[in-house]
């Protein structure tokens, strides 16, 4: 009779665990540090729900602020818009006895914005003419060829033009600037164009368009030549390299390399430039001699829209003098506006996506 075995399993002894393995396993399960400092602050959702309505208000009450001041400019200026209308700012009344056009008369309730538009308009321009070479020769020179010990420097000092007060500005002009232009670049351009009737000799005090046109020019030139920096510095080195690799020289390399990519973003910095220009106030009233006329010339006076604001508001002769102060500044705050967003646009359609860098 054959036998029948029966396997009984063989049970392995459990290894013995030591004290040193018991803690350390103990102290695997305790939550760490951090995760204690965690648990003991609790629920923190309400803690970020009101952090976040805190950061939107505070990006709401941007748009409240500048709602708030059309608002308040709109409403103050509806009397002038019933009287006027668009009128207002191309039409001039014209005298019965003299015939000629008398723009701004408070005392006789005759008012038109066309010389403060003229003045703000010519002088913003000529300042361009006058800054933008100069601020893209200084943006070429420390983003291409500037050595490395003197670009901080040159850039710092450049861009400190832009913290100085307008009214400094204003200072240096009328002690300065004015009778270097009254006595040696006037007469100069007299002789010079005088024949084409823009530079008559029609105004000895030095005051005028050409004066507030140059104090401008020094006053956007930092903004111009900072912008355009940026811009310039956005694009990438491969292109510059690119063209090195063709054989062109550096003059060729920056200006198609360079400024032909980098041409929408110096637009942008020159219209915002002159943004900055348009509503220049301090400055351009100690210097453009307020008078609200049109002049061919342009060593003549003049006035602009934010000169005459600053002149004439605190001694507004009636309602209607004051209204028609405040459709001014609404024009101006609306064309400024308009302005900085088209400029804004511009500068980020070409440095969008480029890491920031400092030089």
């Amino acid at each position: 009779m054959p036998e029948i075995h029966i396997a009984h399993p063989q049970f392995q002894p459990e290894p013995s665990v030591t004290a040193e393995q018991r803690q350390a396993a103990s102290a695997a399960q305790e939550p760490s540090e951090v995760r204690r400092f965690l648990l003991s602050r609790g629920n923190s959702a309400l803690a970020d729900r009101s952090f976040q309505i805190l950061m939107t208000l505070c990006a709401l009450s941007i748009f409240g602020i500048v709602a708030l001041i059309a608002i308040e400019l709109i409403g103050n200026s509806r009397l002038a818009w019933h009287s006027f209308g668009l009128q207002f700012f191309f039409k001039a009344y014209i005298d019965p006895y003299t015939g000629l056009p008398t723009y701004w008369d408070p005392v006789n309730g005759h008012f038109s914005a066309l010389p403060f538009v003229y003045g703000t308009l010519l002088s913003s321009l000529m300042a361009l003419m006058l800054a933008v070479p100069l601020a893209l020769g200084v943006a070429v020179f420390l983003t291409e060829m500037c050595p490395n010990f003197l670009r901080g420097p040159l850039a710092f000092l450049t861009e400190l033009l832009a913290a100085i007060p307008s009214i400094i500005y204003g200072l240096w002009a009328i002690f300065v600037l004015v009778p270097l232009l009254r006595e040696h670049v006037n007469p100069w351009l007299i002789k010079i164009f005088g024949w084409s009737g823009l530079f008559s000799d029609d105004n000895p005090t030095g005051l005028g368009f050409v004066s507030a046109s140059v104090i401008l020019a020094i006053m956007i030139l930092p903004i111009i030549s900072s912008l355009t920096r940026e811009v310039m510095i956005a694009v990438p080195h491969s292109q510059r390299e690119a063209v090195l690799a063709l054989g062109a020289t550096r003059w060729e390399m920056i200006r198609m390399g360079v400024l032909r990519n980098a041409r929408i973003g110096i637009v942008g910095a020159i219209i915002l430039g002159l943004g900055r220009a348009l509503g220049e106030t301090m400055a351009v009233t100690m210097v453009i001699g307020n008078s609200p006329e049109i002049h061919r010339s342009l060593l003549a006076n003049g006035s602009s829209m934010a000169a005459v604001i600053a002149n004439e508001f605190a001694e507004a002769t009636n309602d209607l003098h004051r209204s028609a102060l405040i459709e001014i500044g609404l024009a101006l705050f609306i064309v400024t506006i308009i302005v900085n967003a088209l400029a804004r646009l511009l500068v980020w359609a070409v440095t969008r996506g480029a890491p920031a860098r400092v030089n």
